[in-house]
């Protein structure tokens, strides 16, 4: 796509926020205008449009735009109907990555302990949700309570939460890591170091292969991106 316009705006359109381009309101895929609940996260987006493409005539990139996409997935398709949304996000809690421990080094094992053991304490505390954990490969069955409140929480969240849930999950394989970024109690740096922990762990061991490390690279990105629009699109006080 040709980038066709100067300047990307944020206007108020009545209780919402919607972005125009050189003054044409921006519409999704399907249509209708998108419209956003957050100033900040409107004027985010404004900012990715005046960025995208360079100059007026440069060529847009899908990447150049990935808080538009996000918006556009919440407000399309997890708005209308969150459910099948909130389910494939539970089932991650059948099978949460602080749940998997390696039976050994010791090191790894001590490491994962000290840091993920935390966040399960806190999906206690702060959901009433105690996973089960399990060393080596085999799979554990986590208690119905637990993956019930989990679920009540991800219930909880707004179509834009949910998007920007729907995309923290499966990078990061812990629904207990991402609700803690969407509470706050976490950050998208603190969240991709314990997501790839025992990555990390296996390059200190044997040395850093480039592409693992490219792709580590890309999933930070993405962690860090997903965080921030989850971040402005939160509503005040959650």
């Amino acid at each position: 796509m040709r980038r066709f316009w100067d300047l990307a705006s944020v206007v108020r359109e009545g209780d919402r926020f919607a972005v125009r381009l050189d003054g044409k309101p921006m519409r999704l895929p399907g249509g209708p205008l998108l419209l956003l609940e957050s100033e900040a996260l409107a004027a985010a987006i404004a900012a990715e449009w005046q960025a995208a493409g360079g100059q007026k005539g440069g060529v847009l990139q899908v990447d150049d735009v990935p808080l538009t996409r996000l918006a556009g997935t919440a407000q399309e398709i997890v708005a209308p109907n969150p459910a099948p949304t909130i389910a494939a996000l539970a089932r991650y809690a059948e099978s949460d990555l602080l749940c998997y421990r390696a039976a050994g080094p010791d090191l790894l094992v001590a490491r994962q302990a000290a840091l993920w053991q935390p966040w399960l304490d806190y999906a206690v505390r702060v959901y009433g949700a105690e996973l089960r954990v399990a060393s080596g490969v085999m799979p554990v069955v986590q208690p119905a309570p637990a993956v019930a409140s989990l679920r009540a929480a991800l219930a909880a969240r707004t179509a834009f939460e949910l998007a920007a849930l729907g995309v923290l999950v499966p990078a990061t394989g812990s629904v207990v890591l991402c609700l803690a970024i969407a509470d706050g109690a976490l950050d998208a740096q603190q969240a991709t170091q314990l997501a790839l922990l025992d990555e990390a762990f296996q390059a200190e061991q044997w040395g850093e292969d480039a592409q693992a490390a490219a792709r580590r690279m890309n999933l930070s990105r993405e962690i860090e991106t997903t965080a921030t629009f989850l971040r402005l699109s939160t509503p005040p006080g959650r």
